[in-house]
């Protein structure tokens, strides 16, 4: 269990803020709480500026009632420390807390994430509360994890962060002539002849709006100023982390991310996590296929372990641009694929609704009708049942997955930066058309950092590849070499770590494994199409073009129209005992089903099972047994042929190999199977 470290079920509960309300409610909350079989709350989240009136105050009298009001009621605790937003009286007594927008305007205080991260002031007193609550509570035996802070975002461009980046180069670089070889300086005479000369890289500097999107004239300075950002953040996760450990080591400390969340890097976070934790917001009507690939990236931070589901709502979301309900079905439905893809937690925010502030209309178990008579609750009610009654069985459940998708946060940032060749270039995206043929076809894939040991897998798909880092193009060699099978695509293999473009030919240190050269590029302006053939079918191709030659390669397919007709568009390149894949231009979802179907069926890697389009198939394995998920998505009644015996956990109900399970729209089924063999 990621939090308490024993399997006793899946917790149920979330983010509960009683100091909001008056003492007489919190009875009535352990009465519905106990009703909805919530087991587990989140406290203190953003109480510090009533923890600490001023710099010399501590004031933890109702933080100890709630703490004590909880622990009656048979509660565990994930324990926050507060820390997400700064009390006003730091921002008027020091404003070096306060943050510097991107346009160089100083923020004052209010909103959350208004803190800068590289403030001494910040630092030294989120670091002491973190301190003060961990040695209060040291032998509460209720609290099972402590969450620091709240969603570290943003950015910030002050003078404490010019000083702290200046420090930070130093320390990456050594020296002014590194630091100037590899932001290629000579370019438009940006020599540096003193540290001092560097500054932060924002509107008053090196970056500008263009086309309704942030660029730079110098993609290394803002390519390491993100990864500065980001260790800035983490460094002050770090501070709260050992302030806390210090009196309770034995207690897990995380912290709730938030899925593909650009400026913080959370393949480096994840290392200094002892479990990993994500709020899950898709919008209405976003694809099912989006949420599993974000889980699936969550479980891959820390290598397949477990992680947490920290934060979704119970019903309606109050920031997107609309705010729809969950249908009767989906809050159920989302949250058994979070468990599908390794969450040992089910957590909402919140558990009752506040009554002010931008977040008074965000859906909570308990209504502003205060009563358990709605039909939110009916569901929560419905949903914390069921774990009850599921006990201990899931968690620990681990995905045994052949296939991998490699995610790098800087090959992220870098391509995004990229000074062309289109403003199409979207690296999520491209790595979502890839996963969507996985999920698809029933294929379990993990999602992985360039740093992931690739020798368990048996094919590894690298989609946009633009930053190939120095020594990954070698792993990937000896994984190829060895029998492995590689795929990748167009804009992969251009530059290294620095952003600087390594020559000879793209995809440079790719070149060898995929047996090919890439001449040109044509960027496609948005709605134009070019098209391809593969297996006798003709696909579009989009975005951008791959111009290439064969270097022992054969094409699988080629462009059909342009000047460029008759040329490669996909290719297949046997190298040692695998075969590596290149993709050169941007397709539509038919092609990709297709094409990953036979590359998987090449590389020995076979679908869990057949199922209808809209039903998930997912399977996770402990010490308990095989346990197969399926997840209606649809709208529509459908029926799954299962493909070996098991008992449906949720009913009881057994079922014989090729017997079928009639699923209602967004229902669920969780068997536990007889007899599964690898697939």
């Amino acid at each position: 269990m990621v939090m308490t470290g024993k399997a006793d079920k899946i917790l149920f509960g979330g983010d509960y803020n009683p100091e909001q309300w008056d003492e007489a409610v919190w009875e009535e909350d352990m009465r519905l709480f106990k009703l909805a079989h919530i087991d587990t709350v989140t406290l203190n989240v953003f109480s510090w500026a009533a923890l600490q009136p001023d710099e010399n105050t501590y004031d933890f009298a109702k933080l100890d009632k709630i703490l004590d009001r909880v622990e009656a009621n048979g509660l565990k605790v994930c324990m926050a420390t507060s820390t997400a937003a700064h009390p006003a009286w730091m921002a008027r007594k020091y404003p070096d807390v306060l943050r510097t927008e991107h346009n160089g305007m100083r923020r004052k205080f209010g909103s959350r994430h208004n803190s800068c991260p590289n403030s001494p002031t910040y630092r030294k007193y989120a670091a002491a509360l973190a301190g003060k609550l961990a040695e209060r509570y040291r032998n509460r035996e209720s609290i099972a994890a402590w969450h620091v802070a709240n969603e570290y975002g943003g950015e910030c461009y002050c003078e404490n962060c010019e000083k702290a980046f200046r420090s930070w180069l130093k320390e990456k670089y050594g020296t002014l002539e590194e630091l100037n070889r590899v932001w290629d300086t000579a370019f438009w005479g940006h020599t540096f002849y003193d540290w001092e000369e560097v500054v932060v890289p924002n509107l008053q500097s090196e970056e500008f709006y263009w086309e309704g999107s942030i660029r730079t004239n110098f993609q290394g300075i803002s390519l390491d100023y993100r990864r500065f950002n980001s260790d800035s953040m983490l460094e002050c996760y770090r501070l709260e982390q050992e302030a806390v450990k210090k009196y309770t080591p034995h207690i897990p400390v995380t912290t709730n991310l938030m899925g593909f969340y650009k400026p913080l890097d959370y393949q480096k976070w994840a290392q200094n996590m002892d479990f990993i934790s994500w709020d899950n917001y898709p919008a209405y009507g976003a694809l099912p296929e989006q949420a599993a690939m974000t889980h699936d990236l969550m479980r891959g931070l820390k290598q397949g372990m477990p992680f947490a589901l920290m934060e979704q709502t119970p019903s309606v979301s109050n920031w997107h641009t609309y705010c729809a309900l969950k249908r009767p079905g989906v809050m159920r439905l989302w949250s058994y694929q979070a468990v599908a893809h390794g969450s040992d937690t089910v957590m909402f925010f919140q558990m009752r609704r506040s009554i002010g502030a931008c977040e008074k209309y965000h859906g909570a178990l308990i209504d502003h009708a205060g009563h358990e008579h709605t039909r939110v609750f009916r569901e929560m009610e419905t949903l914390g049942a069921e774990l009850e009654k599921l006990g201990g069985v899931l968690p620990g459940g681990r995905t045994k997955a052949k296939a991998a998708i490699v995610m790098d946060w800087d090959n992220w940032w870098a391509a995004e930066y990229s000074a062309g060749p289109s403003r199409l270039i979207n690296y999520t995206e491209e790595l979502l058309t890839y996963y969507k043929a996985f999920y698809r076809l029933n294929i379990p894939v993990d999602m992985i950092s360039v740093e992931d040991d690739l020798s368990g897998y048996q094919l590894v798909a690298a989609p946009m590849l633009y930053m190939c880092k120095g020594g990954f193009d070698e792993k990937l060699r000896q994984f190829v070499a060895a029998g492995g099978h590689f795929l990748t695509s167009y804009f992969s293999g251009y530059v290294e770590e620095h952003d600087l473009v390594v020559t000879g030919g793209y995809p440079a240190r790719l070149r060898d494994i995929l047996g090919i050269w890439v001449e040109e590029s044509d960027a496609l302006p948005e709605g134009n199409k070019n098209c391809f053939s593969y297996n006798g079918i003709r696909y579009p191709a989009s975005v951008m073009c791959d111009l290439l030659h064969l270097e022992g390669a054969e094409a699988l397919g080629a462009y059909g129209e342009d000047f460029y007709a008759g040329y490669p568009a996909l290719t297949a390149h046997d190298f040692g005992k695998g075969k590596a894949y290149y993709v050169a231009t941007r397709s539509d979802e038919a092609f990709y089903k297709e094409l990953i179907g036979q590359v998987c069926e090449g590389a020995g890697i076979r679908p869990l099972m057949d199922a209808p389009e809209r039903i998930e198939v997912t399977v996770r394995e402990n010490g308990n047994g095989v346990f197969l998920f399926l997840l209606n998505h649809g709208e529509d009644t459908e029926e799954v042929m299962l493909p070996a015996a098991g008992e449906e956990l949720l009913t009881g109900i057994r079922y014989g190999a090729g017997e079928k399970i009639v699923m209602e729209k967004k229902d669920v089924a969780i068997l536990k199977m007889d007899g599964w063999t690898e697939r």
